[in-house]
């Protein structure tokens, strides 16, 4: 396959949040100063301790969520489920939304071939902040802020968290700025977000964009070509299988 590229989480992004939370405090996001986080800390670090990866993780380990509800495309019998975990400051993000998504949905997600699930993997304290906004979103309007945050990066992605251009994204789909400033003391929400981070890594997810593909990791950057071939003969066996059961 050509044109794809394995995913450090070097090459996802150029920030880490070394092992820390992504989550700004009102201490870190404060005008008075900077962000707190060194933008030349070793990706590779892990938390005291090590960190615990299940070793060939069943389905169910994959589909295991907690208090967030999963934001899904398609239909929910679909015979192939791809998960995709992704930053909001990650470019290789950004191209796979703007340049293969849009086909993929049209061939796959529309026609009802694939569940598409999207979850929340941000790496460093500026792409934790934009998520946050992106959960307080309707579910309806979900995946058009996530696009909006894509294909509008340059404008308020920085080492330091900017909050006003953040904010400036999410209000395109109506959200006001008492909602904004709001969700940022959504206690419940912030540590079901960490949740899904957390489950992420101890799943062997370790960049983005990272995917799960009927069960299986998958850690790079997806092209149509890869997507076909893996999804095509899922679906065939699929279909095999149903023609061959007895009535």
């Amino acid at each position: 396959m050509t044109g794809t590229t394995l995913l450090t989480p070097e090459k996802a992004e150029t920030t880490t949040d070394g092992g820390g939370s992504a989550y700004p405090t009102a201490e870190d996001t404060a005008s008075s100063g900077p962000e707190r986080f060194n933008p030349l800390a070793d990706p590779t670090d892990k938390p005291a301790g090590g960190r615990e990866v299940i070793e060939n993780p069943t389905i169910a380990d994959v589909m295991a969520t907690a208090t967030l509800p999963e934001m899904s495309f398609g239909r929910a019998d679909a015979p192939v489920t791809i998960i995709e975990y992704a930053s909001l400051t990650c470019p290789h993000c950004r191209n796979f939304h703007l340049k293969t998504y849009p086909q993929f949905k049209k061939a796959y997600i529309d026609t009802g071939k694939v569940r598409y699930i999207l979850r929340e993997f941000p790496i460093g304290k500026t792409s934790g902040a934009a998520s946050i906004a992106l959960r307080c979103a309707p579910p309806e309007k979900y995946l058009t802020l996530f696009g909006k945050f894509m294909e509008q990066q340059a404008t308020w992605v920085s080492q330091e968290v900017r909050l006003d251009p953040i904010f400036q994204v999410a209000a395109q789909v109506g959200m006001t700025r008492q909602q904004f400033d709001a969700c940022r003391e959504n206690q419940s929400m912030i540590d079901g977000l960490k949740w899904v981070k957390d489950r992420g890594r101890k799943l062997g997810v370790i960049g983005t964009p990272n995917f799960f593909v009927a069960g299986k990791l998958v850690k790079k950057e997806l092209t149509m070509e890869d997507i076909r071939t893996m999804v095509d003969p899922l679906i065939a066996g699929r279909a095999t299988a149903s023609a061959g059961a007895p009535n």
